[in-house]
This record gives structure tokens, sequence and C-alpha cells, in this order.
């Protein structure tokens, strides 16, 4: 293992990489494209306690609370920008790390998807229900969308049965499960509803056809390790538990996990190293945008 890094250092490296500086900061729907693919994935507000980047600060390019204000320049900006992109197929937009909205770049999403249960078929959430893998509500929901085509959450939940308001807490639960299995998309914003204003939703393997056929080619440990190695390039060093609780929708096993670190300190693109006022090892990323020191 080897000493030699500060927290300061690291700090400034992901100032850097998540624009998180008024030079690098993203001002155009263009360079918020641009920083996407830079990172591969981000959460779309900042997660506390957890490390990733996230499109909020590198709109504001800098570090911030998400405030209440709804004129707030920044809020302005993150908000308006996700609504245009979601039926552009920019990106990927959807609840998934952490169970909160994320952005993924669409060279990326292959390998999101093969860390999934699916297999490319419209009925895979037939053999995940019957494995008791997915709920009655999700399967209710991904039904009525396979059914009716995309559809607005107000009517979503109609066709699902699930109208009533002592079946909305199941309703939003069993939505976030189709997402982070990658099922079922927000595409577009509806006026319907209370506040006039609630997202389409259609089944992944429609809106994006080619992504199942991409991530055939790839298999699950090559995935883990692309996406593990993309989040370090991203955040610089990371220890195993944040790892593991940024990537924990994936259901990666610990051996699994074990496995994708060792891979990647065999092929000299990570490097284990102790970091200053930090008890637990910390991976560190050896892509050239890091200088080791």
């Amino acid at each position: 293992m080897v000493e030699g890094i500060s927290k300061e250092w690291v700090a400034a490296q992901r100032a850097y990489n998540y624009r998180r500086t008024r030079e690098r900061r993203v001002g155009t729907v263009e360079e918020a494209r641009v920083f996407i693919d830079e990172v591969g994935f981000c959460h779309f507000w900042p997660i506390k306690d957890v490390e990733t980047p996230s499109l909020f600060h590198a709109i504001a390019g800098r570090v911030r609370d998400v405030p209440n204000a709804h004129d707030d320049p920044d809020i302005g900006k993150s908000w308006g920008w996700k609504d245009e992109s979601l039926d552009k197929r920019w990106w990927y937009y959807g609840k998934l790390l952490r169970r909160r909205a994320t952005m993924v770049s669409l060279d990326l999403l292959p390998s999101v998807y093969a860390c999934t249960d699916n297999f490319g078929s419209l009925d895979d959430y037939l053999t995940e229900y019957q494995d008791g893998k997915l709920t009655a509500e999700a399967k209710a929901i991904y039904e009525a969308i396979l059914e009716h085509g995309p559809l607005d959450t107000v009517r979503l939940r109609r066709e699902a049965r699930m109208s009533a308001d002592s079946a909305k807490a199941r309703f939003d639960r069993a939505l976030v499960e189709l997402q982070v299995g990658l099922k079922v998309v927000p595409v577009g914003v509806a006026s319907a509803g209370a506040w006039n204003y609630a997202f389409y939703y259609e089944l992944f393997q429609r809106w994006f056809p080619e992504i199942p056929e991409q991530a055939r080619a790839i298999k699950r440990g090559e995935a883990r390790r692309t996406l593990v190695q993309r989040y370090l390039d991203n955040v610089v060093a990371a220890d195993r538990k944040m790892i593991e609780k940024v990537f924990h929708v994936l259901k990666w096993t610990g051996w699994e996990l074990d496995r994708t670190l060792e891979a990647l300190l065999d092929e000299g693109s990570v490097r284990e190293v102790e970091m200053s006022g930090e008890t637990q090892a910390q991976f560190l990323s050896l892509s050239p945008s890091c200088e080791v020191v």
C-alpha cells in the first residue's frame, strides 16, 4: 500500500472533474451533454453522504445546498434542461443509483444494463415476478405501459388500478423499483395531476431498443469493472464501503465487488493507497487526469 495522498489533493481533483469551479461550470445545455459524457454517470441533485458528481453542482460551479426557491437560476437550469431532454435520448434519466434521480451517458448505459436481471425481452418481467424478484404492483404498472404505450403518472395509476390515495405509496415504490431495474423510464412531461406536472413513462426496451443488444456482448464481470473504473476516475479515490454504497442497487455480492477491485488492481488501473485522516484504504484511480504524488 502506498502513502502520500491528502484530502485536499483529492478535493481539488474532484472539483475539477465535477466541474465545481467557476471556470469549468456548466453554462449551457450543450455543455451539460458534454459533462454527462465526461463523467459517464452522476446524480441529478447532490446526495448527502454519497460521493458522486451531480448536475446541479456542475451548473452551480461550486458546492451549495439545493435551495427551496423555484426561481433560483441554478434550479431553473437543472430542472429545465432535464425536462427538455426527456424526449431527446441524450442520456438516461431516472431513479437509479441510491434510488435517486441519476443521469447515465448512452455509452455507459449498456454496462449498467448488463448488471441487471434483464435479458432484452419485453416479457423478462414475468420470470422476475415468478421468481419473487418483482412485486405485484410493479408488474401491474409494467403491464399497463406494455398494453397502452407511454402513460402519464395520473393515467398510469388508473390503468394499474392504484389510483386510490391509499395506494399512492405502493405505486411510488413500485415505479422506483421498475426504474432501478431499467424496465421503465420517464420520457416526457404532461400537464396532469394536482400540479399540472407529471412524467410520461415508457418501457425502457422500447425507448432504448439498441441498449439490450449492445449489453449482450458485455459480460457481467466486464460491466462491473467498467462502472467501478469510471466511478474512480470521477471521484479520484474511494474506499470499498463507498463503492459498495454507490452501486448498492445493482446487488453485487461482496465476492463480486472484491473480484472487480482485484482485477482493476492487477490491471494497474487503480492503486490501493492510504489517505491522511482516513482509516479505510482508498482505491486511487491511475487515469491520466490523476497525478500520483
